[in-house]
């Protein structure tokens, strides 16, 4: 486990999935800690898939590919390439494990940096291969509720709407539900969450606030790099997950080809990606 300090905030990273494991304020957690009879994760990191790809399968120049949820990047183990008392980076490369679910040599770093009270989180992936590369990338911070979900709200700084898309087992599907018309504050309810995540695509907000009305704690998470969203939270459990994400579950109807999926990223060879995605607790 990797320690990040400042005057404000106390930050606990493991080293498998460079998953951020607490983010402490004034004695007070903001992270879900693991419960293995919950949700044995806090903050898993997503790559090169976010959510699911048709029965775990999906084609590249003619080859089949077998990944499970998510991909394989919360599993691994990453290098700390360096770290000082108040920032580290985490590098995870292409090894055997990989490349027999994914054909391509990459670099993924993962940048912790605190600023006050806010930790900024940069996603660096380099394309090490030869030919052009596909991937996806997203959070999936789970953010401590122990009060229950319902004692908080959803803040948007400008008005938004939010259509939430139903997933079909792990696949979205082409329906459209409104969740909120033009509105600043989005409550969160049990029943939201009682099939599965809640998933809003090309949301126009790039910042949202998670709010307990009752005693005023609070999260501001901005996600720049990220397309879509989605709120997951496991009925009953102490946890909401906010998730932005640069990619989508496949889509029912969409062939299994790598490079057509919905939303995905390609960079050349040599090519860098980099995604910004920053915690502030009020």
């Amino acid at each position: 486990m990797i320690t990040i300090r400042n005057d404000i905030l106390t930050v606990k990273i493991a080293k498998r999935g460079a998953e951020i494991k607490s983010i402490v304020k004034d004695n007070t957690e903001y992270i879900y800690p693991s419960q293995p009879a919950i949700w044995n994760k806090s903050a898993p990191l997503l790559f090169p898939i976010c959510g699911s790809v048709k029965e775990n399968t999906y084609t590249h120049k003619g080859k089949t590919y077998h990944m499970d949820k998510h991909g394989f990047a919360q599993f691994m183990t990453y290098e700390v390439e360096s770290r000082s008392e108040t920032s580290a980076v985490f590098l995870l490369r292409e090894s055997e494990e990989t490349l027999a679910q994914y054909p391509f040599a990459f670099a993924l770093r993962v940048i912790y940096e605190l600023e006050g009270c806010a930790l900024k989180v940069t996603y660096s992936v380099e394309n090490h291969s030869d030919e052009e590369m596909f991937f996806s990338i997203g959070a999936h911070e789970g953010y401590y509720t122990p009060e229950g979900i319902e004692d908080y709200d959803i803040h948007f700084e400008t008005p938004v709407t939010l259509d939430h898309t139903p997933l079909l087992g792990p696949l979205v599907t082409n329906e459209r539900i409104r969740m909120l018309t033009d509105g600043y504050v989005f409550p969160l309810y049990e029943k939201f969450f009682v099939t599965d995540a809640l998933v809003f695509e090309n949301v126009a907000t790039k910042a949202l606030t998670l709010r307990n009305r009752k005693n005023g704690k609070a999260i501001k998470v901005d996600f720049p790099f990220a397309k879509n969203l989605l709120l997951w939270h496991k009925p009953s459990a102490p946890y909401l997950c906010i998730e932005p994400w640069a990619g989508i579950p496949d889509r029912i109807g969409t062939t299994y080809e790598l490079g057509e999926k919905e939303d995905i990223l390609s960079l050349a060879p040599s090519g860098e990606y980099r995604g910004e995605h920053t915690i502030t607790i009020l």
